[in-house]
């Protein structure tokens, strides 16, 4: 060695751990996701068992969309060092991947270590009710409350709990204790929204809806609430705008597109042309989103007992559950093999009395398209029957999946769904006429008599007498949803009402609980000169006192181009005719299709003149009118729409004709999927007089 002296090299400053966890989490709540990852990543680099960099990288990953890696982190993180923050944290991230049951094992955990952790009881409250146990649901969020008072979203959570269980009070309690605490929380304004809305008081119920969008103007769920609570005080041109802002947002939105094409039928400026572009935009959108599943008939199968889906949100005391009663007692079980798929969970005496119908019954509520379809698919369903269409509740984007070799629409719509993976929309000739099939994507399969049939009520109710015949004057009455009021509609039964002296309207109906939405109903007929004297404004009512409101009805008048449906044919039950005016589509045909199978096709006007003409001619046949009032409730019971054996045969064939040919068409291509004749009626044997829908 030489003896020449070497300066030594600085030492190396110690790595701050400590600062650089800061920096991370600087980075992550501002959003710099990459920064903060660079961060996390340089601690482990030095300490791989950095409990902490291990956990919030575990966080970040899950909030950037990878959910497995990043829970996964999160899991190594807490076997490093078991605390109740790492534990509630992977509770939400085991949220948002669905696992319900995974994040409440993770809360409970928490909760272990920390029994006075509000936000681990607030979480697992709002899992608990994920998966269906709101009653448990509302013991961990009012925990919750009691241990953090000022804790807004402990407040929301127990809100929503209750809500689930029927306590409404106790849910609007709780969101305006939340909106006290944080008043610029949108979800709070919007489940305010909600109760409102639920009980009829849509004018404040919007109001609730708009403070909400003013904190978040980019939410389309928002907006779609919104136009329902507009539609539901007659607003259509706003409604229409809130559901187009909600679609502009999200263009792949099921709910908010199937209220725009509901809205879209009851507007006479729509043409048919506009409606049916529209819902083959929203069968676009769905397809896209969903991934078909293919299926192979299977060898010998032409013939055999079928396995048929019924997918609703209705299956209870509703139009549809009362259409739905009398058939399903008389379907042939060595034929049909009923499986119900409910998408809401409301249990009542109807649906009590449907169950047992049924060899399955499913709540899909709570799962997603995916899900549910794989599970259809698994169920072996050789036929899925949406009954709902683009009303509440409907579950289209499952169709979307074809999770059935068949699928068919029937009763709840009156409309095509626009998917083209439903095969072919039930129907008959009336509603549905051979030269209007271009109006629908499906194919049309024509029943032999009518499209559905009538289940009369439990209970009997005397029809009484001419109420004319006391009062002196015609009373005409509608109880149909108020949003099937257009403009046209309240300024040809204000000449009605003009030209027939003395007469009074009776409208009852939901949005009709509202003052604020009874003002504007007078004011509307008020800009036609009807003094409101002469309206008789009435909100719900159970079924029972429903119909018995028809004792004081002489004539019904029916609405257009949204007919009416079940208010109709209860109408005619109670012996009172129903003057309906003709149109050109399904929506429109239902009115004249009931009066038809009632045997008064002179009850169908061809056009405003002769539904006015009518209206007052009608009126002054006092005698004609009590007649009727003796007989009608005996016509309708012995019509094609009362006769449940007899749809009940034709439902079946419906079905077997269906499985006929799509086990044809797999024999003679090979297996490939079975197409429909979009030109076919279905079923080639003669048609009889049909019923309504």
């Amino acid at each position: 060695m030489d003896g020449t002296a070497h300066a030594s090299s600085p030492a190396a400053p110690a790595f701050d751990a400590a600062a650089v966890l800061q920096a991370a989490f600087a980075h992550h709540q501002a959003g710099r996701t990459a920064d903060a990852a660079d961060c996390y990543k340089l601690i482990l680099q030095h300490d791989g068992a950095h409990a902490d960099a291990l956990h919030f990288l575990g966080v970040l990953v899950c909030d950037v969309g990878n959910l497995p890696a990043g829970i996964d982190l999160i899991e190594k993180s807490i076997q490093l060092h078991p605390n109740a923050i790492y534990l509630n944290n992977l509770g939400n991230m085991r949220g948002r991947a669905r696992n319900h049951q995974g994040a409440i094992a993770a809360y409970r955990a928490a909760l272990s270590l920390a029994p006075d952790y509000a936000e681990a009881h607030s979480n697992l409250g709002y899992a608990l009710r994920e998966a269906g146990n709101s009653l448990a649901a509302i013991d961990s969020c009012a925990r919750a409350t009691q241990l953090k008072p000022e804790f807004a979203q402990a407040w929301i959570n127990l809100g929503n709990a209750l809500l689930d269980l029927g306590s409404d009070e106790g849910a609007l309690d709780s969101y305006i204790k939340a909106l006290a605490l944080n008043p610029n929380d949108a979800n709070a304004h919007n489940n305010v929204g909600n109760i409102l809305e639920k009980y009829g008081r849509a004018a404040n119920a919007a109001e609730a809806y708009q403070r909400a969008l003013a904190l978040e103007p980019r939410r389309a769920s928002l907006h779609n609430n919104l136009g329902n609570v507009l539609r539901d005080q007659g607003l259509l041109d706003q409604a229409t705008a809130s559901y187009r802002q909600a679609l502009a947002l999200d263009p792949g939105f099921a709910q908010a597109h199937s209220n725009l094409l509901l809205l879209l039928n009851t507007r006479p400026d729509v043409s048919v042309c506009e409606q049916v572009d529209e819902a083959r935009a929203f069968g676009r959108h769905q397809s896209a989103k969903a991934q078909r599943f293919e299926h192979a008939a299977q060898a010998g199968e032409m013939k055999k007992r079928l396995r048929v889906g019924f997918v609703s949100g209705d299956l209870n005391s509703h139009p549809v559950g009362f259409f739905l009663e009398s058939v399903l007692g008389h379907l042939d079980r060595t034929r049909i093999e009923l499986v119900a798929y409910a998408t809401r969970q409301r249990d009542d005496a109807v649906s009590q009395r449907l169950e047992p119908r049924f060899s399955a019954w499913h709540d899909i509520s709570r799962i997603d398209d995916e899900i549910c379809a794989r599970r259809i698919r698994d169920d072996a369903i050789d036929i899925l029957v949406d009954l709902s269409g683009h009303t509440n509740h409907n579950r289209l984007p499952v169709f979307a999946w074809k999770p059935a070799p068949i699928q068919a629409t029937w009763l709840g719509y009156f409309a095509t769904t626009g998917l083209a993976s439903i095969d072919y929309v039930i129907a008959d000739r009336h509603v549905l006429p051979f030269d209007e099939s271009s109006q629908f994507v499906e194919a049309p399969w024509h029943l032999p008599d009518s499209y559905l049939c009538f289940t009369p009520p439990p209970f009997d109710i005397e029809v009484g007498p001419l109420p004319a015949g006391e009062h002196g004057a015609i009373t005409f009455g509608c109880f149909n949803h108020l949003v099937k009021l257009n403009d046209a509609v309240v300024a040809l039964w204000s000449r009605v009402l003009d030209a027939v002296p003395g007469s009074r309207l009776l409208l009852k109906t939901r949005q009709l609980d509202d003052p604020v939405v009874q003002r504007a109903t007078l004011e509307r007929f008020a800009a036609h000169g009807i003094d409101g004297a002469r309206l008789m404004l009435e909100g719900q009512s159970p079924r029972a006192e429903l119909l018995a409101a028809y004792q004081r009805v002489d004539i019904a008048l029916d609405p257009f181009p949204y007919a009416g449906g079940t208010t109709s044919v209860e109408a005619l039950w109670m012996g009172v005719p129903v003057l309906t005016r003709r149109g050109e589509r399904f929506l429109s045909h239902v009115g004249e299709s009931i009066v038809n199978t009632a045997g008064l096709p002179e009850w169908i006007a061809a056009d405003d003149a002769d539904y006015l003409n009518k209206a007052v001619r009608f009126s002054a046949q006092r005698d004609e009118l009590t007649a009727l009032r003796n007989t009608l409730r005996e016509r309708l019971l012995a019509s094609p729409l009362c006769d449940a054996p007899r749809f009940a045969r034709h439902l079946e064939d419906a079905f077997h004709g269906m499985w006929a040919r799509h086990a044809a068409c797999h024999h003679t291509n090979s297996g490939l999927p079975a197409q429909p004749d979009r030109h076919s009626s279905g079923d080639a044997r003669e048609h009889a007089e049909r019923n309504f829908a």
